[in-house]
């Protein structure tokens, strides 16, 4: 019994830890979270970050309602996200399957979100 509780518990704590939003060795990260309704529509993420300018990496991502947590790579230096239309959220809603939007792209460009502490140009 005493064995079976211990199994259950290193079961857990290893499940928790692969939960976390984003891996302690990327810093800038290479992934984000968006939450998007059913009819693809980008809603706010509700992340808890670093208190560091240096640390641009999210603790945790929670998504308001019934919208479903996605995840979507940052955008990389000099690429901006597509631009927010009717169709854009269309193909975003059906796209993002397995709640991963990582590696598609949208007329040529990747879907991608804007790093939390990028600067505009």
């Amino acid at each position: 019994m005493k064995s079976f509780i211990f199994l259950a518990a290193a079961a857990f704590s290893l499940s928790a830890g692969l939960a976390s939003a984003q891996s302690l060795a990327d810093n800038p990260p290479k992934t984000t979270i968006i939450c998007l309704d059913v009819a693809g529509r980008s809603l706010p993420a509700n992340c808890r970050g670093q208190a560091s300018r240096l640390d641009a990496r999210e603790d945790i991502c929670l998504c308001p309602g019934a919208s479903e947590r996605i995840t979507v790579s940052v955008c990389p230096a000099g690429v901006h996200p597509p631009a927010e239309s009717a169709a854009f959220e269309r193909y975003r809603g059906k796209a993002a399957t397995k709640g991963s939007l990582v590696g598609a792209t949208y007329e040529g460009q990747p879907i991608c979100r804007a790093a939390r502490n990028a600067r505009n140009p």
